[in-house]
């Protein structure tokens, strides 16, 4: 069985960060536009609008750092969820639970730093002024060097 999601778009409001009752674990909840590949009769392009869930760490990441219209990429899975209104009237929606949310953008005048939360950290790092991100040293190739 494959439950898995990768969605692009922007936010459509900022973050809602909360508190579970009990444990405190950290949840966070935000909406984001996904436009469809492809345009209506009009030729405009028509946008979905999805519930996103993140949970602990990335949760507190997303609620901190993301705001209404900033683009990210969402990776995560599928959960439907049952409640019921204040009025008694049942409802069950269909919500994404991000996992892992890369930041796609940053605000002018910010730095940026690491745009990506959730999942196991890659271990990836890059090194000061290398912009390929390779971290090795510098290597001049010599005509002698090339094969030929």
């Amino acid at each position: 069985m494959l439950n898995q999601v990768v969605l692009i778009g922007r936010l459509t409001r900022d973050p809602e960060l909360r508190y579970t009752p009990g444990n405190g674990v950290a949840v966070c909840n935000f909406g984001l536009a996904v436009q469809r590949p492809f345009t209506n009769r009009q030729g405009e392009r028509e946008a979905d609008f999805i519930n996103i869930v993140t949970w602990r760490k990335v949760a507190e990441q997303c609620a901190n750092h993301l705001g209404k219209g900033r683009m990210v990429a969402v990776s995560g899975r599928i959960q439907m969820r049952n409640y019921e209104t204040q009025e008694g009237q049942k409802r069950r929606v269909a919500e994404v639970v991000g996992e892992n949310v890369q930041f796609l953008d940053w605000p002018k005048g910010s730095s940026g730093g690491s745009n990506s939360y959730g999942g196991q950290d890659s271990g990836d790092t890059q090194v000061e002024g290398d912009e390929f991100g390779i971290g090795g040293e510098e290597y001049q190739v010599e005509d002698d060097d090339v094969p030929f």
